[in-house]
């Protein structure tokens, strides 16, 4: 069996392929005759179509981006996470999920087609450089860039450790445009980013990548150090966070629990069912949790919150989550891996503890607290969540929309936050995990 990664929301379970042959083995001859000949009928249609196209279309067509193509279209017809990922595609997913990569450690937006500085990380190449926040990119060795994509300007700005690229950027109140040459280093990403604020630890996990889980593990020691006996409880940030790797959702969960199942994942046939359980060990000695989640907040973050929420280990607070819950396997294909790409394939929905399902209905919050939306934005920001998504899975229960994912720049507005200290701070600590998941209707 081919080697499947276990990627983002979600685990290939390995029994798979052997279930299909088994099941094979069950069907009658005449039944598995009949449908194979079909497929292949149907397969020779396609041979002729493909033919047609390459011998008469008015221009000569890429053969190879008909076949990635109609790949994809097949994908992207089951629902709209599924999909073809083909060798660079592949390669940046895997530099997504590793965490690290070679180059500048500036992050960029896109904005009016001008390429933006949104920050440059702390101690990377960007930052020594004096790169800031709202710095035009104008030119990446001396190619004005102008007119490329987002993802095209960053390609151009990552590279191999130890090589360097020129940046010519607008600068507001400069006179004249500043060039700036960086040598390239190893990024790590920060999925985790803390912080004290009086007595309680803010604890932002923005993505579920390889370095999240050590990174928690490292700030939940080094802030309950600095506040010491004052310590109230802490925040688990998940809002906008899409998820990522579904171990690293359960080692997120594992750190604040002592006991029970964290998530289940449950394919087409029951033997694909798989349970995930804490072990003992709670990061925080059972003081008191809020879990922060918005329109937002999908995937790996649902996992977590759900995970916590049914085992009243934490308090959610916000809006409700975007409800994606599906679990994607990234498959290698071909003779060489990598080189010719990957299959995304949804092969299992997950549910919460409880048995709750996520997909298109999502988490909602023990306690609903609305941001102050700005005039600009009002209309704009909620998301359309899984259930709003063409072609998305079905389930069996109620469906629900998304909800706002605004979050104010100023944490002096942040309602959602300000709620959460207000309720740590009238909080006296429990022990953690005594009881099994709640029994939550489903």
């Amino acid at each position: 069996m081919r080697k499947v990664s276990l990627m983002m929301i979600g685990a290939f379970v390995g029994a798979s392929a052997t279930a299909l042959v088994s099941q094979t083995q069950l069907l009658s001859g005449t039944s598995a005759v009949a449908a194979s000949a079909e497929t292949y009928r149907q397969l020779s249609l396609f041979g002729d179509v493909f033919e047609k196209v390459r011998a008469d279309y008015v221009e000569k067509p890429d053969e190879a981006k008909l076949v990635e193509a109609a790949i994809n279209g097949m994908l992207t017809s089951l629902d709209p996470h599924s999909s073809f990922l083909d060798h660079k595609s592949y390669r940046d997913m895997q530099v997504q999920t590793r965490g690290e990569f070679g180059g500048l450690g500036i992050e960029v937006t896109m904005e009016e087609g001008l390429i933006k500085v949104v920050g440059a990380m702390d101690e990377t190449p960007a930052a020594r450089a004096g790169m800031m926040a709202n710095d035009i990119i104008t030119h990446i060795d001396d190619e004005q860039i102008q007119g490329l994509t987002l993802n095209q300007a960053v390609e151009k700005m990552r590279g191999a450790p130890n090589t360097a690229v020129r940046l010519k950027v607008n600068r507001k109140g400069a006179k004249e445009p500043i060039e700036f040459k960086v040598t390239r280093d190893i990024i790590r990403v920060r999925p985790v980013r803390a912080r004290v604020e009086d007595d309680v630890v803010v604890l932002r996990i923005s993505q579920f990548n390889e370095q999240t889980f050590e990174n928690l593990k490292a700030a939940i020691d080094r802030h309950t150090a600095e506040v010491g006996d004052k310590l109230k409880g802490y925040v688990i940030d998940l809002r906008n966070n899409p998820g990522g790797l579904l171990d690293q959702a359960i080692l997120v969960s594992d750190a604040f629990l002592e006991r029970g199942e964290i998530v289940s994942t449950r394919g087409r046939n029951a033997e694909e069912t798989q349970r995930f359980s804490a072990k003992a060990g709670d990061l925080t000695k059972g003081r008191p949790l809020v879990v922060l989640v918005n329109g937002g907040s999908a995937s790996a973050s649902e996992i977590v919150a759900g995970a916590l929420q049914d085992h009243k280990r934490a308090t959610v607070m916000g809006t409700r989550s975007f409800g994606k819950g599906s679990v994607q396997s990234i498959i290698p294909l071909g003779p060489r891996g990598s080189e010719s790409g990957a299959l995304r394939l949804t092969t299992a929905r997950y549910y919460t503890p409880s048995g709750r399902v996520i997909q298109a209905r999502g988490i909602d919050p023990d306690r609903e607290v609305l941001q102050e939306i700005p005039d600009e934005l009002k209309g704009k920001d909620e998301t359309k969540g899984e259930a709003g998504l063409r072609g998305h899975l079905k389930n069996d229960k109620e469906e629900r929309g998304g909800s706002s994912a605004y979050v104010p720049p100023d944490p002096a507005k942040d309602k959602q936050l300000i709620a959460a200290y207000e309720f740590l701070r009238t909080q006296r600590q429990g022990a953690a995990n005594t009881t099994g998941p709640a029994k939550v209707p489903n």
